[in-house]
Parts: structure tokens; sequence; C-alpha cells
């Protein structure tokens, strides 16, 4: 891979957007069982806001190359690996080291995107996709005629929960700010005004006899209001802090927190159950369970989004050299959908 060249953004430490770097090297050749992906879209996600402060939970020392998804064509195999996988089109789950021109992954962890889904708009839906389908039918196991609450209904992963959510038979109550309310109501989610008035208290007006789900990514206050909202038999799915996005401290203090009351709930004898939903959950210790589950969950949300029963709007498309500029954008909360980087 000589004859071409690998660039990669990298995270230096605690900075501003403007002070991510990019980096030129060699294009590496893959090991055994690895794939090369030449990248032809990663997303920016509430992780990577998270991690340029120094937040995000398990994130690894500085510096490293963020980028929690990619969407790409294999470019080479490594030993073991079936070469018909060469040119195809693929998605990968990575964590860090998605925001880069070219990522080696192992070759079990890649699917196949399906023919008429194109790059962008697959990793509209690679992590936001896998979260919200793996929470609504893996988590909280939701049925036809239930209804559930998602706060951040227009953010990335709310606005593909609501849609799975409803095309599940499930009525839908949902936390957004003023400007999305028109795009939930024409997806038949009954919106909520999160910046105004007692949340709970409107909830509660449109179920008063609860909510057979919650699904909070705010953290803080915001889960146990969550857990007080439940109907009996109903399930809190907390699955982030982001209300301490911008805190000092200890990054861990957060989730621990959840982690604490999920517990303490859990043991009262109220019928009631509440989980932190941990998209990483298992591939330490069960491996081949993990990719899967990652595997099934992610073709069904391929092929929703094919077949036009999910659309995950792109926000914006930028170069992968202004991945800085990309982060900004993010962070202003002034766009709507997905910002994509490309080559």
């Amino acid at each position: 891979m000589s004859d071409q060249t690998l660039v990669e953004v990298v995270l230096p430490g605690v900075v501003e957007p403007a002070g991510l770097q990019v980096r030129h090297a060699s294009v590496p050749d893959p090991g055994p069982g690895q794939l090369l992906i030449e990248m032809e879209a990663t997303g920016v996600s509430f992780a990577e806001q998270q991690m340029r402060r120094g937040r995000y939970y398990d994130q690894p020392p500085f510096p490293f190359v963020p980028g929690y998804d990619l969407v790409g064509r294999v470019l080479t195999t490594g030993r073991g690996v079936d070469p018909e996988l060469i040119g195809r089109r693929v998605a990968a789950l990575v964590k860090v080291g998605g925001w880069a021109s070219h990522v080696l992954v192992d070759a079990r962890d890649a699917v196949e995107v399906p023919d008429g889904v194109g790059a962008d708009q697959a990793e509209t839906v690679v992590v936001n996709g896998i979260t919200a389908w793996q929470m609504l039918h893996r988590t909280a196991r939701v049925r036809a005629g239930q209804t559930v609450l998602v706060h951040g209904a227009g953010g990335g992963v709310g606005q593909v929960l609501v849609q799975l959510a409803r095309a599940a038979g499930v009525r839908v109550i949902g936390t957004a700010s003023p400007r999305h309310h028109e795009a939930l109501r024409a997806l038949d989610v009954l919106p909520v005004d999160y910046r105004t008035g007692d949340v709970p208290a409107r909830v509660r007006e449109l179920a008063p006899g609860g909510v057979d789900a919650v699904f909070d990514h705010v953290g803080g206050r915001s889960v146990v209001d969550s857990w007080q909202l439940l109907a009996p038999g109903g399930t809190l799915v907390s699955y982030g802090s982001a209300a301490t996005r911008d805190d000092t401290g200890s990054k861990q203090w957060p989730v621990l927190k959840i982690l604490g009351r999920t517990l303490l709930w859990n043991a009262l004898p109220n019928g009631r159950s509440a989980h932190f939903y941990n998209i990483w959950a298992g591939r330490k210790y069960r491996q081949e369970a993990f990719r899967a589950r990652l595997r099934a969950d992610l073709t069904e949300v391929f092929t929703a989004l094919r077949d036009g029963g999910l659309s995950a709007p792109v926000a914006a498309r930028l170069p992968l050299a202004r991945a800085g500029e990309a982060l900004a954008l993010a962070e202003s909360g002034t766009v709507t959908g997905k910002i994509v980087l490309t080559p």
C-alpha cells in the first residue's frame, strides 16, 4: 500500500474543536483475519463531543484517533479472509479510529451494507441504529399498543428510535426543542418541549397511567424523573449522561451513579425494571455472541433504511481534514441529522 497515503484526525488532548490535528502516514497492510477498509463516510457522534473534553467514560488515553463508526469499501484482505470481500461496502463499529481515510478492522466486525444503500445513508444509522434497535427490542422488548417516552427525540439516536417504535405499533411521546416538533408530529409522535414547563407533568397528562418504557440519554435528575414516570411493569433504559458533558471531575462518576440507581430500583418489589444500556456489553467475554447480535440488528436497520421504513437525514458533509469544523457544528446544536465526514 506504499503508493497511498493514510490521512487521519488526531485528538491530542482536551482541546477545542480547532485543536484537532491531521496526520499523514503510510497505509497499513491487513494482518491475519483483518480487512483494510477505504473509508467512504464516518460520522460525528455525541461520544466525540465528550471525548474531546476527556469526559467519555472509557475513552483511551490521549492522543488518539476518534471516530465511533465508519462505512467504506474493502480495499484488501489479510490471510484467512475471503478475498471475495474486496470491493464490497461494509460498516464497522469501532468506538475510536474511524476518522481516517483507511481503517483496519477484524473481518468478523464488518457488516455488509445491502445494495441500494449509499455510504452516507448507511453511516447515519450505524451506531445510532444499533443503539436504537437494541434498546427498543432487546432491552425494553416493546410491544404494539404500548406507550414509550423518548428523551431527545430530535437527536441522532432519538430520530431512529421514534421511527422504529412507530413501526412496531408503539405510541411515542418525545421530548425535543420546538424546532423539531413539526417533524415529530409528521411521524405521529407527541412532542414535549423539554426547555419550558414541567416535563414530567406534561408527560403525565399524555399518559396518565404512566409509560411502558423510557429511553433516557440525559442522566442526572432526568433519570429519577424517568423512573417515576413508568407504569407498573415498565422499563427504564438509560444510555448516557449528556447533562454532564461540560462538567469537571471524574468522567466515570455520572455513569456509576446511574448504575447504582438501577441496582437500587431493581431491588424494589414494584415490577418495574431499570437498565443502563452499553452498546459494548458482552464484547469482552462473549465476543461471538456480541458480533452475531450486532450483525443481525444492524442488518435489520439497514433493511428498514433500504425499504423506506426508516430515514435518517444527513445534516452536513465535510471532508475529513475539516473534522474540527464538523465537531464545532455538531456541538452548536443548530443542525438536524448526522454530520458526515468524507475522504
